[in-house]
């Protein structure tokens, strides 16, 4: 899995070949929206292309501008994956900060797209609504989302529905840069968003969609005390025990539907019909669902954090491995650019 030695950059890959390229943002303890929406998609991907996912600090500043809140959880991100299965050994797991020449990118694409295209955006005016201060960091996102992807030959790119447009404009700009610059012998691949169509959304303890803006998530890894608090917290309505209920209707069943097998859900939704099974009971079940599935990355994540200079290690190595994919990449881009170096 290791990019090639050649000097030239990478070709773009034939629609059978993709490179694949993602990446998760460290602004707060990961949790179930996350591993349902993307983290699960992730792990089952990489094993099966040439992949590189990144851990997204320079897109956290965004919304995070404490350095010590960076820094903690870029590294649990890396722990989280790393206990849920990623294996460096066919992937590239590293910091978006160790490849600066993602942020030079950004810079040529800036002049390369209307202003008009972001302001349409969709993402950023959600985020906004949400209570994130419009700063040009959150209104540029997409162009250095454009760079992730782009820098490494990105063809398939794995995201949820509300990322699709984000995916449009990288590839409005690997048009237009390829039209400017290189129209006979195109430099940087059309990528084709994956979209996870079957990932359900995940609702919050409060019903809305489960997110860290809306302070409502469930930790992947919270357990314990914390971890009872936050599922027998999840709001319901006020059916009593005895009355029939619609399991469809039920954040508490929605996340039990994303655990359990299908005779597991066949069986709890039968109970909800039939009455005399109450909110209580299918939270407890929830709980032991929860602790059930991650029980093996829970042990394997607390054996990682005593193995810090391991984690580091593989954050340093994936670092290189997409070094050496992207210097041939800027070297082609500044030569077709004019941005000659005089050293």
């Amino acid at each position: 899995m290791e990019p090639p030695d050649s000097t030239s950059p990478p070709t773009p890959q034939a629609p059978d070949d993709p490179v694949v390229v993602s990446g998760i943002q460290p602004s707060g303890r990961l949790h179930l929206g996350n591993y349902f929406g993307a983290i699960r998609q992730h792990i089952e991907l990489h094993k099966q292309h040439d992949a590189f996912y990144f851990i997204a600090n320079y897109h956290a500043m965004t919304s995070v501008d404490d350095p010590d809140r960076i820094r903690e959880h870029a590294l649990d991100v890396a722990l989280d994956y790393l206990a849920l299965g990623f294996d460096p050994e066919e992937a590239a797991l590293f910091l978006q900060s160790d490849v600066p020449e993602v942020t030079e990118l950004t810079w040529i694409f800036f002049n390369h797209l209307p202003t008009s295209r972001l302001q349409k955006g969709v993402a950023y005016k959600e985020k906004v609504d949400a209570g994130l201060t419009p700063n040009a960091g959150l209104f540029n996102y997409p162009v250095l989302q454009a760079a992730d992807i782009l820098i490494y030959g990105g063809s398939r790119v794995p995201v949820g529905s509300d990322q699709k447009q984000n995916i449009e404009i990288a590839r409005d700009i690997a048009r237009r840069f390829n039209k400017t610059y290189c129209p006979d012998d195109p430099l940087f691949p059309i990528p084709e968003p994956h979209i996870l169509d079957d990932v359900a959304v995940v609702p919050g303890v409060d019903g809305r969609k489960m997110s860290k803006s809306y302070d409502n998530t469930i930790g992947i890894f919270d357990d314990g005390d914390e971890l009872q608090e936050k599922v027998m917290s999840i709001v319901t309505d006020s059916d009593p025990l005895d009355a029939p209920k619609d399991p469809e209707t039920c954040n508490v069943f929605a996340l039990i539907d994303l655990f359990a097998d299908e005779e597991k859900t066949k069986e709890i939704a039968q109970k909800y019909r039939e009455g005399g099974y109450g909110y209580g009971h299918a939270k407890q079940e929830l709980l032991g669902l929860i602790e059930e599935h991650f029980a093996e990355a829970r042990d394997k994540r607390e054996e990682l954090k005593q193995r810090p200079d391991y984690v580091r290690d593989v954050l340093r190595e994936g670092a290189k491995r997409a070094r050496k994919r992207v210097e041939p990449m800027m070297e082609r881009v500044r030569e077709l650019t004019g941005l000659v170096r005089t050293h």
